[in-house]
């Protein structure tokens, strides 16, 4: 047996890496007091959005899997982590333009475009832009188009739009329950853009009327929906109340490019069937 007395014992900051996650934040300003708020919340988002897909894959899991009360705990525990996501806005928020154009000129080409984790969690909910498609026309580049060409995290994204959505593995899902979705849907090519179904719609509205459980399921991705367009919404506010219509760092159009993506639905069938009920 290894000698237990030699081994080092876990603490605090051993376990959590604290001394390594403190040497993480290196602004590239001389010495610009706001520069370190701007990388901090930036690589908390980048924290939050690898756990949402850690959480998400688990919930692909449970669902196809037919666990409806452990689905119903990850979607809430997801909703509340955009919830927190939305709320980190108020603190960046106490940046003012003048203090941002402090810094700004270091950020040289670097966009939130180039968030390999945000553009994995947008195909993990079914996003299947290629370029110059949808909203991405303000770039005139796809969705993995803005991450170097064969490296990880371009792999992941591509990965991920070549792989079952959230939305497939919630069809799956009610389809396990007995409800009755259409056999083009549940066999679709996942690669290309969801569409929104009237004989889906059908079948979620007998769902909601019959099945209840199935239903509070259906609800809380409404929720997880709902958050995602709220944390778009504030996002292009800050935006531009920081840099106003200017272009924006990565060469994209700024806020013409981010008022773009509002209100683009991930689940258009559980909008959808709000007016049939």
């Amino acid at each position: 047996m290894p000698d237990q007395q030699n081994e080092k014992a876990i603490t605090y900051i051993s376990y959590l890496k604290v001394d390594e996650l403190l040497e993480l934040q290196q602004p590239e300003s001389d010495g610009e007091h706001d520069e370190m708020l701007f990388i901090v919340i930036h690589q908390t988002y980048e924290l939050w959005f690898k756990q949402i897909l850690h959480e998400i894959a688990e919930l692909q899991r449970t669902l196809e899997h037919g666990d409806t009360h452990r689905s119903l705990a990850i979607l809430g525990r997801v909703r509340t982590i955009m919830k927190t996501c939305v709320g980190q806005l108020d603190i960046l928020e106490t940046m003012t333009p003048l203090q941002f154009n402090t810094f700004r000129g270091r950020l040289q080409s670097s966009s939130g475009f180039q968030s390999a984790q945000f553009r994995e969690l947008e195909a993990v909910l079914g996003r299947r832009d290629q370029a110059g498609a949808g909203a991405e026309k303000h770039t005139g580049m796809g969705m993995a188009e803005h991450l170097i060409e064969g490296s990880p995290a371009r792999a992941r994204v591509e990965s991920a739009m070549n792989r079952s959505s959230l939305w497939d593995s919630a069809l799956r899902y009610l389809a396990s329950r007995g409800h009755t979705v259409p056999g083009e849907v549940l066999q679709r090519d996942v690669s290309v853009s969801y569409e929104a179904h009237e004989g889906v719609q059908d079948m979620l509205l007998d769902v909601h009327r019959n099945d209840p459980d199935a239903a509070a399921i259906c609800e809380r991705l409404v929720d997880l929906d709902e958050g995602l367009q709220e944390w778009r919404y504030r996002h292009v506010k800050m935006v531009e109340r920081t840099i106003g219509h200017k272009m924006g760092s990565g060469g994209s159009s700024g806020v013409g490019y981010l008022s773009s993506t509002l209100f683009r639905s991930v689940f258009p069938d559980l909008w959808a069937i709000r007016s049939r009920f």
